[in-house]
């Protein structure tokens, strides 16, 4: 890689990490290709993004984006997204599917380093989708327990008649 090329991915990965809710630092060592994969396609499924950067170049592209207190040692995927929630979960999902080979090792949320538990319990969340319907469902519960009454009135009195 040319000075020029990477200048270019600290750039694209500066811009990218200001503009990203939520990154999770993970070590992928022993990982087959095809797994690698598994988890690219995961992520793009979640609107998130997952590269392997070297640890120089993912420092300079952190430091510039204003994330400081994430540790970069050995090898290092770095998974980041908007949505916090599903960059979590992608980065949680992978580590239980590729149990040894896929360690989650830190995490910054809204650009300030988190805790590793914190990252874990952002992915024990429910999704967006998940929350709105259980307030739909909560929402309509009244409403469906009042039909559900009218109904057995109505068979009552028929039953009566």
């Amino acid at each position: 890689m040319t000075r020029a090329e990477k200048e270019q991915l600290v750039a694209a990965l500066s811009t990218a990490f200001s503009e990203s809710n939520a990154i999770v630092v993970c070590d992928y060592k022993g990982m087959t290709c095809q797994e690698l994969e598994s988890v690219r396609a995961l992520a793009a499924q979640n609107n998130a993004h997952v590269k392997v950067v070297k640890n120089t170049l993912a420092r300079l592209a952190l430091k510039n984006a204003g994330i400081e207190g994430l540790e970069l040692k050995d090898t290092n995927l770095l998974v980041w997204g908007e949505d916090q929630i599903a960059t979590c979960k992608v980065a949680d999902k992978a580590a239980t599917e590729f149990k040894d080979k896929f360690v989650l090792k830190a995490g910054a949320l809204e650009g300030k380093a988190v805790e590793l538990a914190t990252i874990i319990a952002m992915a024990k969340l429910p999704s967006r989708e998940e929350l709105l319907g259980m307030l739909l469902n909560v929402w309509q519960a009244p409403i469906r327990n009042f039909t559900i009454g009218l109904d057995a009135l109505r068979k009552k009195r028929e039953e009566e008649a």
